[in-house]
């Protein structure tokens, strides 16, 4: 891969909102030329200025990650505008909040089509570009939904597993073939992002994400880590990912019972939906209006997450961890 910073060419769909915004914010502080992909022409727009503003050189493309031909169009674009892709990074998806039996088939295949076959179809187009010069990092956004499914979520869930399975496949694939070209996965926790204000939903209150939440350029720093160390196979953020995970391992029943008595409420605020919210689901929610990269829970969104610092730092922690015993060692000889 060429150089972290000036000159490195990135890729972000779902650009215009939430994670994708501010990691188009994290690679322009760096000096990277960021390609934003998105649907609403206010959203990406806004997004252009703020790449620019932090000294990035930006492109917005308006484009469907669920079209394969236009999805294709845009990364011949960008590379005919601003060089070859180093970084291609998934994140954009659509949800239905609502129980599995309120969600409409047409409603469930479009998320399934943005959500899923929007990573499948942008790890395609990237791969036809990185494999022939032999370098490249494609990152998929995912969630501890990955490998737990909530309540009121089917189809998102059903998604991120779908990716799941999907870039475990294309690793496998990579390595067999010793290809200097990587795929990771980045498991977020819940997001303080636009999305609980413009995902279509059937709740009698407003939604919001799972405590704790935490804010998207947290989220962020995590994709960029992850781009500049793609050969890790995924990467999780927050501590209750972790806690999600490893009780999803070892006691999935317990958790099951936990998530059915407590996964609605813990989804809605106090107050009651807006039966006017805007929809992202067939449209774009921000085609006339910029939500950026932050939802509504700043007061409770969380910063920072030692859990992600450690995570980065798994080598300082090991050498750490190695002094440690070896004084406890050295003690423990003397004391003899």
């Amino acid at each position: 891969m060429r150089h972290q910073g000036v000159g490195q060419v990135v890729v972000i769909t779902g650009a215009s909102g939430g994670i994708g915004r501010a990691t188009a914010r994290e690679f322009a502080k760096r000096g990277a030329s960021v390609a934003l992909l998105a649907r609403g022409e206010a959203g990406l727009k806004a997004a252009a200025e703020d790449v620019e503003n932090l000294g990035g050189e930006a492109l917005p493309i308006q484009v469907d990650a669920a079209d394969f031909a236009a999805l294709d169009a845009a990364a011949t674009r960008v590379e005919n505008e601003l060089g070859p892709i180093d970084v291609w990074v998934n994140d954009a998806f659509t949800s239905v909040f609502a129980p599995f039996m309120q969600v409409h088939p047409d409603e469930f295949k479009r998320v399934t089509e943005v959500s899923y076959l929007g990573y499948v179809y942008g790890t395609r187009v990237a791969l036809e570009r990185m494999l022939p010069r032999n370098r490249g990092a494609i990152v998929q956004v995912g969630s501890a939904l990955a490998y737990r499914g909530i309540p009121l979520q089917s189809a998102y869930c059903g998604a991120k597993h779908a990716i799941q399975g999907f870039n475990e496949s294309v690793r496998v694939e990579l390595l067999h073939d010793k290809r200097d070209v990587h795929v990771t996965m980045v498991q977020m926790p819940a997001v303080n992002t636009p999305q609980f204000d413009w995902v279509r939903s059937r709740l009698g209150r407003h939604a919001q994400p799972v405590p704790p939440i935490y804010q998207p350029e947290l989220a962020a720093k995590a994709v960029v880590y992850a781009a500049d160390n793609p050969r890790r196979r995924e990467y999780w953020v927050g501590a209750s990912t972790v806690g999600t995970l490893i009780a999803d391992k070892f006691i999935p029943a317990l958790l099951e019972r936990y998530l059915a008595r407590t996964g609605y409420d813990s989804q809605q605020t106090a107050q009651p939906r807006d039966p006017n919210q805007p929809e992202n689901l067939w449209d774009p929610a921000d085609e006339h209006t910029d939500f950026g990269a932050h939802g509504d829970f700043d007061a409770k969104a969380k910063p920072r997450s030692p859990q992600l610092w450690a995570s980065h730092h798994h080598g300082l922690i090991a050498a750490a961890g190695a002094g440690l015993l070896g004084l406890a060692g050295v003690a423990l000889v003397r004391r003899r």
